[in-house]
């Protein structure tokens, strides 16, 4: 492969440290880069993406898109004065997974109430009748 088809890529993640500089035919397609970006995630991050459909790839102010390749992706302008394009990474944890801990984590707290109503009567002229109503 020649040299001047690879391209030097260092990943930005959202507290300013780095993965990288790798190296990248420049017919790697984005896709690719999130599933590097995964499997080298640093340990001990508060975010960790668990899959590459969680990741998204920032460059020069663009979402850049999975089908895309690395030469499609990098400045029109020439090289970045020989040093690794930055590409930002967000993480964002996958649609279903987020629904289904905001349903846990926002369901209204159901208070439960055991009702008893009971009425009394006594069949006997002038003895009481009582009706009542006894929640706890």
């Amino acid at each position: 492969m020649p040299e001047e088809d690879l391209v030097d890529i260092k990943f930005r993640l959202y507290d300013g440290s780095d993965i990288g500089p790798f190296q990248y035919s420049s017919t790697s397609t984005v896709d690719m880069l999130k599933q590097r970006i995964v499997a080298d995630w640093p340990k001990g991050k508060a975010i960790i993406p668990k899959a590459a459909n969680e990741v998204k790839l920032i460059s020069s102010g663009k979402i850049l898109e999975n089908n895309k390749t690395v030469g499609q992706c990098k400045l029109p302008f020439g090289d970045n004065a020989g040093g690794a394009i930055i590409m930002h990474v967000v993480v964002q944890p996958s649609l279903a997974k987020a629904k289904a801990e905001k349903k846990i984590d926002d369901s209204p707290r159901k208070v439960v109430c055991s009702c008893s109503i009971f009425i009394h009567v006594q069949v006997q002229a002038g003895d009481d009748v009582s009706v009542g109503n006894q929640c706890s």
